[in-house]
């Protein structure tokens, strides 16, 4: 090959690499989203992130969070969730009486989220202080596209320091709500020291579980994830805001580049298996379906996840015709026989 040959040629191979680089997310244009098809059950979620982010009061707080949202809407996103009371992050001027905050909560500060949540066609989780039959809450309202209020989750365990400013705990049976595309639920802050509510809404079918914060909360995040064998998404007043697969693994967190938002999808169109004995099944499987899903094993801890990348395919089938358990009804399944068998 001569020189000039060889320029060519190295030439035209350069281009074509950078031809089929992909985009990166943060790189998408205005309505992108839009262009890009989506599977029955992909939800794409934003979740903010106050991180220093300061306001003289809430309304300025208010504003700022709403123009962070105009900021994002190209990405089209199902659920945008806020962190903890996040009106009152890093506040300069002296706190209202939280008889003061409920109320307008109901009256202004809703009513204004939810003509965002009309604007944008999505859902939103609106972290807010709420009274109830004279008893206060640090609650979660969730918004659906339509802007009507589907609902309100209570935090179950809030810190002695509300509880003395007058907060009440939430009850123990938290509510679970059902989206377009699956169902979500919520816990709150200090709610991540205990597994109560967390357990209590995976026994109801959430599939996502937000939690608004005051902290970041770290690989506590994470583990809830792969420990309830669903989704979690935190949104935080501070350090890092993240989404997170059924199996822990991060699909999108803030940080240097990315300061206040968590933006990227999640597929709901899955099932999280014990690996032993239904990998036996999984090559089978595989030749059947091919690319119309996806199995992902973790070898050590001996967990699968079996997803579909296909609209015509219904994980809940696939397991049917495989006679597959999921890891909850594999687990139920050996502590049913274990009590039969337990002498004392």
């Amino acid at each position: 090959m001569n020189e000039l040959s060889r320029r060519k040629f190295l030439q035209t191979t350069a281009l074509g690499a950078v031809a089929v680089r992909p985009m990166p997310l943060s790189g998408l244009n205005k309505g992108s989203a839009a262009s890009s098809p989506r599977l029955p059950r992909e939800l794409w979620i934003a979740s903010f992130c106050q991180h220093m982010m300061s306001n003289p009061g809430p309304d300025e707080m208010m504003e700022k969070a709403l123009a962070e949202i105009d900021s994002i809407a190209y990405y089209e996103p199902d659920i945008i969730c806020l962190p903890e009371t996040f009106l009152y992050s890093n506040m300069k001027q002296d706190r209202p009486a939280l008889s003061a905050e409920a109320e307008r909560m109901e009256t202004e500060v809703i009513p204004r989220f939810a003509e965002y949540a009309v604007k944008y066609k999505c859902y939103m989780i609106c972290p807010v202080y709420t009274v109830r039959e004279g008893y206060y809450f640090n609650s979660a309202v969730v918004i659906d596209r339509e802007g009507k209020t589907m609902g309100e989750y209570h935090k179950i365990h809030p810190t002695e320091g509300e509880i003395t400013r007058g907060l009440v705990s939430g009850s123990l049976d938290p509510p679970v709500f059902k989206t377009d595309k699956g169902i979500i639920g919520i816990q709150i802050c200090f709610d991540i020291n205990w597994q109560d509510g967390w357990e209590a809404l995976r026994k109801k079918g959430a599939e996502i579980i937000f939690w608004p914060s005051a902290f970041g909360g770290g690989q506590q995040v994470n583990t809830k994830a792969w420990q309830n064998k669903c989704c979690t998404v935190s949104s935080t007043k501070y350090g890092i805001s993240k989404i997170c697969d059924a199996d822990g693994t991060e699909v999108a967190v803030t940080g240097h580049w990315s300061e206040h938002w968590a933006i990227g999808p999640l597929n709901l169109e899955k099932a999280f298996l014990h690996t032993w004995p239904y990998v036996r099944s999984f090559p089978e499987i595989e030749k059947k379906y091919g690319r119309k899903i996806r199995i992902r094993n973790h070898h050590e801890e001996e967990w699968s996840i079996i997803e579909s990348l296909s609209p015509e395919i219904h994980v809940a089938d696939i397991l049917k015709e495989f006679d597959l358990l999921t890891h909850e009804q594999h687990i139920a399944s050996a502590e049913s026989v274990q009590k039969a068998h337990r002498p004392f």
